[in-house]
């Protein structure tokens, strides 16, 4: 994916934000301000206001996280999942896949905080005669009228009686949290990188290179700020991210572009193995990670990580 210079329909007619329509629970986890619609119909501006204090997403040697990125199209598009395409607060949102790409430069921490603009358009809302929607999304960001990222995300909303039958056992949020694995330990500061805090570090060492198992906290709030019957796709970005940062032996990398199919529910009461292989780098430092998970004997996700060496 690449990332273009754009611009941003005039604001008018913005519509204010509340915490429920981003799935959200927790006040200070939720970054959305304002959305409206543009005259086509199919596209929307949502405005948000990254932090410049947050437990995971906290700038760090003057750059913002790039899963704040991520963060914010989730929010984005619970929130037109809802109020433009009419989808219930008591269906069950998931993601099927995530390919984004971000420019590097426009992470610099600034002060004031920062406001960005997504412009959204959905290319795919298609509602099934049982009740299921497949949605489909295109997003290009910018910050202060510059190029931030893109994406593309697929997702689907399943009605309570569908996610019911589909989850089975595992359906009950509070009951599959109440299940979640016990913590194994923590990867070592040195090998997680010092902008990963213990409370943050989402996998566990098992002594071999590149293979780790997933580490699932259902007690930090900035991935699980109310119950979740299954682990969370941004926490799997996170793991991927940081198992990429584990294999780079240096702290000077930025991630720049995601390419995630999730398979399969992560459950939060089986152990998953998170394992990473490294592709290639290229002459401008880039370098190529295929990021995996397997549970209970299957692959569960996929993630293709690329990143670049800072100078």
């Amino acid at each position: 994916m690449n990332v273009t210079t754009g611009s941003i329909t005039p604001l008018k007619g913005v519509q204010p934000v509340s915490a429920t329509l981003t799935r959200k629970t927790v006040p200070g986890q939720v970054f959305l301000s304002g959305w409206r619609s543009h005259d086509d119909g199919i596209s929307h501006t949502v405005i948000a206001h990254w932090p410049t204090r947050h437990p995971l997403y906290a700038p760090h040697a003057d750059r913002y996280n790039p899963l704040l990125f991520s963060e914010t199209i989730r929010q984005s598009l619970a929130l037109l999942s809802h109020v433009a395409h009419e989808v219930p607060l008591d269906f069950r949102l998931g993601w099927e896949s995530y390919d984004s790409s971000i420019v590097p430069a426009a992470l610099s921490a600034r002060t004031p905080p920062t406001d960005v603009r997504l412009t959204i358009t959905h290319t795919k809302v298609t509602r099934r005669r049982l009740g299921s929607t497949h949605l489909a999304a295109q997003i290009t960001a910018m910050r202060d009228e510059q190029p931030l990222g893109i994406a593309r995300v697929r997702y689907i909303a399943h009605p309570p009686a569908i996610y019911s039958r589909l989850r089975g056992e595992h359906a009950d949020a509070r009951a599959a949290t109440a299940r979640a694995l016990p913590l194994g330990p923590a990867l070592d500061e040195a090998v997680r990188g010092g902008e990963t805090s213990p409370e943050n570090a989402v996998l566990s060492p098992l002594g071999e290179p590149h293979r780790w198992q997933l580490r699932a906290d259902t007690a930090n709030r900035a991935f699980f700020d109310h119950d979740h019957d299954h682990v969370p796709g941004l926490l799997l970005l996170e793991a991927a991210a940081q198992a990429v940062h584990a294999m780079s032996g240096t702290a000077r990398i930025t991630l720049m572009e995601f390419d995630a199919s999730f398979a399969r529910y992560v459950e939060l009461d089986a152990p998953c193995w998170v394992e990473a292989t490294p592709l290639r780098r290229n002459r401008g430092g880039m370098v190529s990670t295929d990021v995996t998970g397997e549970q209970n004997g299957r692959q569960v996700f996929s993630i293709h990580v690329t990143t670049a060496e800072l100078t």
